[in-house]
């Protein structure tokens, strides 16, 4: 125990990273109730000298607290707990679609296609591709080895509809270390991706009589036609500087991207999550958290999960697709209490259970650290790529990349769908494969003209070897038509 004038805090000082330890011991003040909302905060000066650490360690772990919602500062005012109001800081007529099997690859999906235009190798740049060429294979191989020469037989047998104990408790472990979700393995459901398992999700909502949800306008297409295929009517909610829009929530769930989102590349701002929480608990619905990308962050540390501010309403969601590879086909979600018998049962249904030796390999690659060494090695080369595509950028035109340094895209607002088109059609013609905002399925109303084109660019999937001729022949492109 270490002892301040005004605070006391369960601080460990011999873990080796002592701004994490900080922010953890503080997060668990505010979640207990012993810091009451608008409780106000030592100084920075006075808490490092209380605590013997640096003050930019204290100042680093108010900002984070800021960040993620827990504290709010104000210049004058100092820092303090955030107003509490819902109690989100203590934790604690449509016709049926065909539901006989789990949508597998639907429109909009990110499968890797040729151009038929290009007339020589292609160039992918779409978002959502990781470079496949840096997946570990040698690594992966020596966690099935392993995992086959340790299992019991019974392990073998059909899975149990939630995952393996092991692997459970592996992403439990994991995702409360990097993450800051609170979860037990009882609540970690395994799934095969992303994908799948919001089809899962989406089926025991309706089983619960969920009827519509809203999902972040501009969005992935292929979460729409998914939770459409669950029998769900789907929403726009409109994202801005601050994130998706509270007030336009409706139904009796949401889907967002709170840390990076998809493709803005904005933050959910720390009252907009406030407010999320306050309308789920108001109206006894979920917030779904697609944490898509949420290792790679640049510019500082990952904001942490929403889902540690209710885990009692929020659905927490990760997988492999981005870490390691989409073919992996492995995903978790942390599952509040009341979802998870219906969950199960329709994992049952869909016989949907995820094989029995990809989780053992997993589990192994969590528990021997190895994971959480990709994860690293795969962060700096993503840096220095996004870093690279910027300075490229500014080169070739005055407006600057938007959205946080993070993830595997960056947007390039653009003048006009005229623009986006030509931009588009030119990099076919010379090898270039990209995105835009229009086309693509992002806007609810595809139709709608009148929003903001951009390009999404994703620079985490082309090979080693090929990123430089990206990178000159993206620059030569947007000097030539996007200046």
């Amino acid at each position: 125990m270490v002892e301040s004038l005004d605070l006391h805090l369960e601080f460990d000082r011999s873990a080796g990273l002592p701004g994490r330890s900080l922010e953890s011991a503080l997060r668990e003040s505010i979640r207990t109730g012993r810091l009451p909302a608008g409780s106000r905060l030592p100084g920075s000066r006075s808490l490092a000298a209380d605590l013997g650490l640096a003050r930019g360690t204290v100042v680093g772990a108010y900002a984070q607290l800021v960040a993620e919602g827990w504290l709010v500062s104000e210049p004058g005012s100092g820092t303090r707990v955030a107003d509490d109001r819902s109690g989100s800081l203590r934790g604690a007529g449509r016709a049926e679609p065909d539901r006989s099997r789990v949508p597998q690859d639907p429109p909009g999906s990110r499968r890797r296609t040729r151009s038929p235009a290009a007339s020589g190798p292609v160039i992918e740049l779409r978002p959502g591709i990781p470079d496949l060429g840096s997946f570990p294979r040698t690594v992966w191989a020596g966690s099935v080895r392993r995992a086959l020469a340790t299992a019991s037989h019974g392990t073998l047998d059909y899975p149990e509809p939630a995952g393996l104990p092991a692997l459970r408790a592996a992403v439990a472990g994991y995702l409360a270390r990097t993450r800051g979700v609170l979860c037990d393995p009882d609540g970690v459901v395994i799934t095969a991706g992303f994908t799948q398992g919001l089809w899962l999700l989406a089926r025991a909502l309706h089983r619960r009589g969920a009827r519509r949800i809203a999902t972040e306008n501009p969005g992935l297409a292929r979460h729409r036609v998914v939770l459409s295929a669950a029998g769900l009517t789907v929403s726009p909610l409109a994202v801005g500087a601050d994130g998706a829009d509270p007030d336009q929530a409706a139904g009796q769930a949401v889907l967002l991207t709170p840390a990076h989102q998809h493709p803005t590349g904005v933050v959910l701002a720390p009252q907009h999550r406030y407010r999320f929480i306050a309308w789920a608990r108001q109206r006894d619905a979920f917030l779904i958290e697609d944490d898509y990308d949420g290792e790679f962050r640049y510019d500082q540390r990952p904001v942490g999960a929403m889902q540690a501010l209710a885990p009692e309403r929020v659905v927490y969601a990760g997988s492999t697709s981005k870490s390691l590879a989409p073919g992996v086909r492995l995903g978790w979600f942390v599952v509040p209490e009341p979802l998870r018998r219906d969950l199960a049962e329709v994992i049952v249904e869909a016989g949907a259970a995820v094989s029995a030796i990809d989780q053992l390999a997993m589990a192994d690659l969590l528990t021997h650290g190895d994971y959480d060494r990709h994860v690293r090695r795969m962060r700096l080369i993503y840096r220095r790529r996004r870093a690279e595509l910027a300075d490229r950028l500014a080169e070739a035109t005055s407006t600057p990349l938007e959205g946080i340094a993070a993830g595997m895209h960056a947007l390039l607002p653009l003048a006009s769908v005229a623009q986006e088109r030509r931009l588009i059609q030119a990099g076919r013609r010379r090898g270039l494969h990209l995105n835009g905002l229009h086309g693509n399925g992002y806007w609810h109303d595809p139709a709608d003209e009148g929003q903001p084109a951009a390009l999404i660019i994703g620079y985490a999937a082309p090979p080693s070897h090929a990123w430089g001729a990206a990178l000159t022949g993206l620059g030569e492109l947007v000097h030539r038509i996007g200046h």
